[in-house]
């Protein structure tokens, strides 16, 4: 009976000393920690990416299972007047509005930098445009938008008297698109201004004092102190903004639904239109993988961005 109960003993503290190495060993916590999220985003994300992917290659229409036809989905799209359209506002209204965005972002972080009365307050209320949600914001500016109702012509034309009419924002292809591309810049300005503020306030007070003290001037202390150190934080959340506004689809339809006359399709308001309204699923699909290329290129710019972190931090950038 000693002799068994000693091994007994004996192979517990084996197995307890083979768990206690295992959950000592870092890959093993990091493979076991995120395994769920792996789980989530294999269910919710790779199956319908998938999915998408062998429907553009499919003739697949609502309510009726298709076949296999290679590309011809993509070559009939570049032959498609509407969706050649579709690309070329949505690197438009992705370039424009991003430029808008970061420019004025910036403009806030810095000037929220600084020591204000009521700083805390001002952040707050820069987040409201975040914070609305999207169809209210769409409705909004569809009321400044009207070409009856409008707020804008009607402190053109009746306030300071610069105009004989009440403006079309909507209505004509040009101010459409113009005039989703400022919707887009008043939603995205808070999410860079306070991501770029929270970078701002990791840079050391030491780097300023030292270029004052070298006579650097406010634009020399902002372009070799401010613009090299934030150029990590600013790869990271160009990326995030030119993925959200690519595929910005929300905003897009409610306000305009591509009109007037297709004039205002993203990529995105296109897919939809012609997969599910349209029935037409292995297309709307063709176009949404069609994206995919872009938003590759994007993510591939944010690697960049942590590469030039590592440089900064005096690391090997092989």
């Amino acid at each position: 009976m000693a002799v068994a109960a000693a091994e007994s003993r004996t192979v517990h503290s084996l197995q307890h000393s083979w768990l206690v190495r295992l959950f000592d060993n870092k890959p093993f916590l990091i493979f076991l920690c995120l395994l769920p999220a792996a789980g989530f985003l294999l269910v919710f994300l790779s199956y319908p990416l998938g999915l998408g992917i062998w429907l553009a290659f499919t003739d697949t229409r609502i309510g009726r299972p298709g076949i296999f036809i290679g590309f011809e989905n993509f070559v009939s799209l570049w032959q498609d007047r509407v969706f050649i359209t579709s690309v070329w506002n949505t690197l438009l209204y992705t370039g424009v509005a991003t430029f808008g965005k970061f420019a004025l972002g910036l403009w806030l972080a810095l000037l929220l930098n600084n020591h204000l009365p009521f700083k805390s307050l001002l952040r707050a209320i820069i987040l409201i445009p975040w914070i609305v949600p999207t169809v209210l914001s769409a409705i909004a500016f569809w009321w400044i938008y009207d070409p009856q109702f409008s707020i804008i012509s009607y402190v053109l034309v009746d306030v300071l008297g610069w105009r004989d009419t009440y403006i079309d924002f909507l209505g004509q292809p040009w101010p459409a698109r113009f005039s989703l591309i400022a919707a887009n810049i008043w939603r995205g300005i808070p999410f860079v201004a306070i991501s770029l503020l929270a970078g701002l306030q990791t840079i050391s007070p030491a780097l300023y004092e030292a270029a004052m003290l070298d006579g650097a001037n406010s634009w020399q202390r902002f372009r070799h102190v401010t613009l090299p150190m934030l150029m990590p934080i600013l790869a990271i959340v160009l990326t995030f903004s030119v993925l959200f506004t690519f595929t910005d689809f929300q905003l897009v339809y409610a306000i305009t639904r591509g009109g007037p006359v297709n004039a205002t399709h993203l990529m995105a308001t296109l897919a939809f239109q012609r997969g599910i309204p349209g029935g037409q699923l292995g297309e709307g699909a063709a176009i949404a993988v069609a994206m995919i290329p872009f938003l590759v290129m994007a993510t591939l710019f944010s690697y960049y961005g942590l590469s030039r972190r590592k440089w900064q931090q005096g690391e090997d950038n092989d």
